[in-house]
C-alpha cells in the first residue's frame, strides 16, 4: 500500500477499498511546532487505542468523525476527508496560550466553554483567525463556521462527561474536522492526551503532552494510566 502523507505524528496510507485510507500512529513526539522533538516508544499504540476507544464513543453519542475501526494496535481505517486548514480549540479552564495571550490566571474557570480557530499554516506558525479572517481565506462559509462550532461544542460536552466519570477535568483541546464525498463536515484527526489537557480533578496532576512540555514526568506512563482509566469504563 503507497504512503500517501507523512506528518509529525501519523503516517496515511491508501487501501484497496475506495474511500478508506489507513492511518499509522507514530513513536514521535513533538512540541512547539516541532522545536522539541523526541522518539518514545510505545507512543503510538498509545494514540492509536485512546483515540479509537474515543470515536468509539463519540459515535454511540451521535457524533460522526471519519472513524471506521482499529485495525492494530498502532493502526486504524479511516473515511478519506479533504481536512480543513484550521483546529478548533475547544477551552473550559484557562491554560497554555490564553494565560499568555488574556491573562487568565491558569486554573480559571470560564462560564461557558470558548471555543477558537486557529489558521493551519506552518509558516504562519498556526496562527488565531476571527469567523472573518476564515471567510476572507474562503476556508469555510458563515453557515459551515456555525456547524464547526455547534460539533466542536458537542464534542465537548461528551467529553466533559467522559472525563468525569474517570475523575478528571478536560481543560482544553484541538480538533480537526474533514469533508467527504459528499460535503458533509465529519470530525478528523485524533483525541488524545496529544491533542488535549486533561487534569485529576483531585490532584491536578497532568495525564497530557505538558507532561513532555514542562518535563514533568513520563509521558509513556501519563498515557499508559490515562488509558488504563478508559479501558476500565
Amino acid at each position: 500500500m503507497s504512503l500517501l502523507y507523512e506528518g509529525k505524528a501519523k503516517r496515511i496510507y491508501d487501501t484497496d477499498e475506495e474511500g478508506i485510507v489507513r492511518i499509522e500512529y507514530k513513536d514521535e513526539v513533538t512540541a512547539g511546532n516541532g522545536a522539541k522533538k523526541d522518539q518514545m516508544a510505545g507512543k503510538g499504540r498509545l494514540n492509536n487505542q485512546i483515540t479509537a476507544r474515543i470515536f468509539d464513543i463519540l459515535r454511540e453519542q451521535g457524533v460522526d468523525s471519519h472513524f471506521v475501526r482499529q485495525l492494530s494496535e498502532t493502526e486504524q481505517l479511516v473515511k478519506t476527508v479533504d481536512i480543513i486548514p484550521l483546529e478548533v480549540v475547544v477551552r473550559n479552564i484557562a491554560a497554555g496560550s490564553i494565560t499568555k495571550r488574556l491573562g487568565f490566571d491558569k486554573g480559571h474557570q470560564f462560564e461557558q466553554p470558548l471555543v477558537e480557530f486557529f489558521y493551519k499554516n506552518d509558516d504562519l506558525n498556526d496562527p488565531l483567525i476571527t469567523d472573518d479572517h476564515i471567510q476572507l481565506l474562503h476556508i469555510a462559509t458563515a453557515e459551515e463556521i456555525q456547524q464547526l462550532k455547534a460539533q466542536a461544542l458537542q464534542v465537548n460536552e461528551a467529553l466533559v462527561q467522559l472525563m468525569d466519570r474517570m475523575g478528571m477535568s478536560l481543560v482544553d483541546f484541538k480538533i480537526e474536522f474533514g469533508k467527504d464525498a459528499t460535503g458533509t463536515i465529519l470530525l478528523a484527526d485524533e483525541i488524545s492526551p496529544d491533542t488535549c489537557r486533561i487534569w485529576d480533578k483531585e490532584t491536578q496532576e497532568n495525564f497530557d503532552k505538558d507532561v513532555y512540555r514542562e518535563d514533568t514526568g513520563s509521558l509513556i506512563e501519563a498515557y499508559q494510566a490515562f488509558l488504563t482509566k478508559l479501558e476500565a469504563l
